[in-house]
């Protein structure tokens, strides 16, 4: 079988590449192990009639025009600002901390000044920021991180604050004002029709043909492309050669409750301190779907599954180092995606990272950049 270019992967990478390169003429096949297109953003209608995301919330925000216009071709949007509330000693409080959270924590009365005063008394700074701890500390002290962050932390990467890069604990920012969106991102949306309509679209043109329930390792070889764009885990395209990169998996509990329209007053609580799942997220305040019942999914981590996260420490990165210079040398390969690079890419980055990949290869000018 021959084609111009083969896809590994029916997630955002893999997607918007396929898009990129039949728009240009090319002929795109594209090879997708599970049954369906989407990845984990994959959406569908629970048995009750409820939008559900099956493989986790999937909150699209940007700060990137490019990325943003160029999704707007296949979707309608919908307004939607994320809200997370944390139950902390017995309360709901605004995640991530802002004035309220110490407020209504401490049973305070601050103003933005006073907020700013509170957190730089009882911070602990850090000479050197090498870990997600340090991080922590030197942003709001031993309390908050020990009734905020360190319990969430392992449950979510099965891993101490001390054992994480910074970046984990840098993805989430501490307020001083009463902002209680999640993302400040210019761009916040959510698909009118859903994720899994966004991408039969992005699929849907004449260039592309889609392979679901094949496994790329089994069909590469029956294959002859041009170019291999490879959007799996990096150590597997490599038989795990040096070693096995580590991903953190999940497994999810979604229940539908048919006796109350709303069953908490956010998208997602989460639980730092309490139960084994980390979250609990309601998506019809995702969606905007009015139904008469609720569906509901609570997320726990775990070691075993499919990857869903690069677990992001030193040793780790090293490792992906090693094979990233591997795949360097892979003639007319490109790795593209979370997975493929062993990075923690949010969905934008990942579209990002795809157009110019794409772009790179075609030498175009549909620049993502800031993605």
């Amino acid at each position: 079988m021959k084609t111009d270019i083969l896809i590994a992967g029916a997630g955002f990478a893999g997607a918007v590449c396929a898009e990129r390169f039949a728009d240009a003429g090319k002929r795109v096949l594209v090879i997708e192990k599970r049954a369906h297109v989407g990845g984990n953003a994959f959406d569908e209608p629970d048995a009750h009639g409820v939008l559900v995301h099956r493989y986790g919330p999937h909150i699209f925000h940007t700060k990137c025009r490019a990325v943003f216009e160029y999704l707007s071709r296949f979707t309608e949007w919908l307004p939607y600002e994320h809200r997370v509330l944390a139950q902390v000693d017995g309360k709901l409080l605004p995640f991530p901390i802002n004035r309220d959270t110490l407020n209504r924590l401490y049973g305070l009365s601050l103003n933005e000044t006073g907020a700013a005063q509170f957190l730089e008394e009882v911070r602990q700074p850090r000479a050197a920021i090498r870990s997600s701890e340090d991080l922590v500390l030197s942003s709001v002290g031993h309390d908050l991180c020990e009734k905020f962050f360190r319990n969430y932390t392992r449950k979510q990467w099965g891993l101490d604050l001390s054992e994480l890069s910074a970046g984990v604990a840098g993805r989430i920012p501490v307020r001083t004002n009463q902002d209680d969106r999640y993302f400040t991102d210019e761009y916040q949306f959510m698909p009118r029709d859903g994720y899994s309509a966004l991408f039969q679209r992005l699929l849907d043109h004449k260039n592309i043909s889609v392979e679901l329930g094949a496994d790329f390792f089994d069909e590469r070889d029956k294959i002859k492309a041009g170019l291999t764009i490879y959007t799996g885990p990096l150590d597997a395209y490599f038989g795990s050669c040096l070693g096995p990169l580590p991903y953190r998996s999940l497994r999810f509990e979604h229940e539908h409750l048919s006796s109350t329209a709303r069953f908490q007053p956010v998208g997602q609580v989460n639980y730092p301190n309490d139960f084994d799942y980390t979250r609990i997220t309601e998506f019809k305040h995702l969606t905007g779907q009015a139904h008469a019942g609720t569906s509901i999914m609570r997320e726990y981590p775990q070691v075993e599954g499919d990857p869903y996260y690069p677990i992001p420490r030193p040793a780790n990165e090293a490792l992906a180092g090693q094979y990233r210079d591997l795949a360097a040398t892979e003639k007319d390969v490109i790795f593209v995606g979370r997975l493929a690079q062993y990075r923690y890419l949010n969905m934008d980055q990942a579209v990002g990272a795809a157009l110019k990949a794409a772009d790179s290869v075609l030498n175009l000018s549909y620049s993502a950049q800031g993605a």
